[in-house]
């Protein structure tokens, strides 16, 4: 007998998932609950798992996009994959016994927390454990995802765990995901027949099998954009199961030069092309934070009325202020005075004066705030993500140059937090850092309007009549011409500009 597994439903506007890896070959014999592939959306990466014991039938193949409900593979369920349940009852007899906690120590109720303003509910993405495991406190159960990012769920408590939610399912901000029976000690394990002794030794060699050097979806994603073979990452997380952090540890295997082939000389003469010479190309697979970002950018180009205004700034009385100033700076907050404090305060300053470029739209009602959540533009590994700086009106110097540090570093180490990332009134992005002399940002909904930094390049300019030499910076801002008329966009560039050419005002408040 065939049972047919198809694909789940795994949210209310996903249609089609994509067959990232089959971690099982055509043929191979499953188990029951054993993981077979991986699939991916244009949300998350989630696992499929065997729903019985049998033999696996493949009918779709890796890279495949399968619509939601249509047949991935089939499980030939003929009796032999039943057998080592069979044998292996008699033997487990005390498992039951030994799982159960030591005493009455109550029953942990854990509920889904709130994970961000905006967002109502959540789905079971993946289990980590089964129910009636035993786990540990701070353990992670289960891997959740909300429309906006994925996150681990720790054991509140070390206990029996009785699952209540299953897989696939949504709950919404305070439902009950599982209950976890407290134990007040790890008992004792009682004497052990030779028999018995086998066989849990043969079920923790299993279970370790199969979490070994298994990664989560979470890391699965880190270590296929890094390009790094599971089998070369020591897994640290339960059962040597691969857990973000180790992908996130992994480097970049460094290309090798092929073995027997002694390096040579560079000809001078020009490159003479034989004829055969390959000259290849290679596809990959979008990630799935790619697309997400590449929908939201066309949303936001489709969507608002964008346009960009442009202004150039005199750096020299900013750099000779930190020239001066800044060894004692470090030495006094223990951080360095960069260009992004001298920005976010010009722009908070700026802000005041402008509150319709500090606005969004709410379908058809403009909303005006009244403080500065300043958001920062961060390249990482897995893409751009964009933290909020929180009042950032109210912060000294030396309070946004930490904020900055520490959002930056998180975000790199793919550690930010949802409330970390959703909020922001006003963006600042700085392409300079990698050489850009100009550019013209998109906004980052739903604020209306981002401020785009540049390289700082020694320029002829004129001063008291003098063509003198200065460091240069162009400046853009890109704006919702839909709330912001041009006059107030210039005007808040401009306002922006005579600021940062005189950072004493700055300091003065005028």
């Amino acid at each position: 007998m065939a049972i047919q597994v198809k694909v789940p439903t795994v949210g209310e506007s996903i249609t089609e998932v994509t067959i990232a890896n089959w971690l099982k070959k055509d043929g191979d014999a499953v188990q029951l609950d054993e993981v077979i592939a991986e699939l991916e959306s244009d949300k998350a990466t989630f696992e499929l798992t065997a729903p019985n014991a049998g033999v696996l039938k493949i009918v779709k193949q890796q890279g495949e996009a399968v619509p939601i409900g249509e047949v991935l593979c089939e499980i030939e369920t003929n009796g032999q994959a039943s057998q080592p349940k069979t044998e292996a009852k008699p033997q487990s007899a005390s498992a039951p016994q030994q799982a159960k906690p030591s005493g009455g120590g109550g029953v942990k109720e854990m509920k889904v927390p709130a994970v961000g303003e905006s967002i109502t509910e959540v789905t079971i993405s993946t289990w980590l454990k089964k129910d009636g495991d035993l786990v540990q406190a701070d353990e992670i159960l289960a891997e959740v995802e909300s429309d906006k990012a994925t996150f681990e769920l720790p054991a509140e408590a070390t206990g029996i765990l009785r699952i209540v939610a299953k897989e696939k399912e949504t709950l919404p901000i305070g439902g009950l995901i599982c209950r976890i029976e407290i134990s007040d000690g790890a008992a004792a394990p009682a004497a052990k027949t030779d028999s018995s002794a086998s066989a849990s030794t043969q079920a923790a060699d299993t279970k370790t099998s199969y979490a070994a050097g298994h990664p989560s979806p979470a890391a699965a994603k880190i270590l296929d954009e890094k390009g790094v073979a599971a089998n070369q990452v020591q897994g640290t997380g339960v059962g040597g199961r691969i857990t973000k952090e180790d992908a996130q540890k992994a480097q970049t295997p460094a290309a090798k030069p092929a073995a027997g082939k002694p390096q040579t000389a560079a000809p001078s003469g020009p490159p003479v092309i034989t004829e055969g010479t390959s000259r290849g190309e290679r596809r990959e697979k979008m990630t799935s934070l790619r697309k997400t970002i590449a929908k939201r950018l066309v949303a936001v180009k489709n969507e608002t009325a964008m346009l960009t205004t442009f202004n150039e700034v005199d750096m020299k009385p900013i750099m000779d202020m930190r020239s001066k100033y800044k060894d004692q700076f470090k030495e006094k907050y223990g951080v360095g005075l960069g260009f992004m404090s001298f920005f976010t305060k010009a722009v908070c300053a700026a802000l005041k004066d402008f509150p319709a470029v500090n606005a969004s739209i709410d379908k058809d009602e403009i909303i005006y705030h009244d403080f500065c959540d300043v958001s920062i533009a961060v390249s990482t590994p897995r893409g751009l993500v964009v933290p909020v700086i929180r009042n950032a009106d109210k912060l000294s110097f030396n309070q946004i140059e930490s904020e900055v540090i520490r959002l930056a570093t998180r975000g790199r180490d793919g550690k930010l937090s949802i409330e970390e990332m959703t909020g922001g009134t006003f963006s600042i992005t700085n392409g300079g850092v990698f050489g850009s002399m100009l550019s013209t940002p998109i906004i980052n909904p739903p604020q209306s309007a981002i401020l785009g930094m540049h390289n700082i390049v020694e320029r002829p300019v004129v001063k008291n009549g003098e063509i003198v030499v200065r460091p240069i910076m162009y400046v853009a801002l890109s704006y919702d011409h839909r709330i912001i008329d041009g006059r107030e966009s210039v005007s808040f560039l401009v306002r922006v500009k005579e600021l940062l050419e005189d950072p004493g005002r700055l300091i003065l408040g005028i």
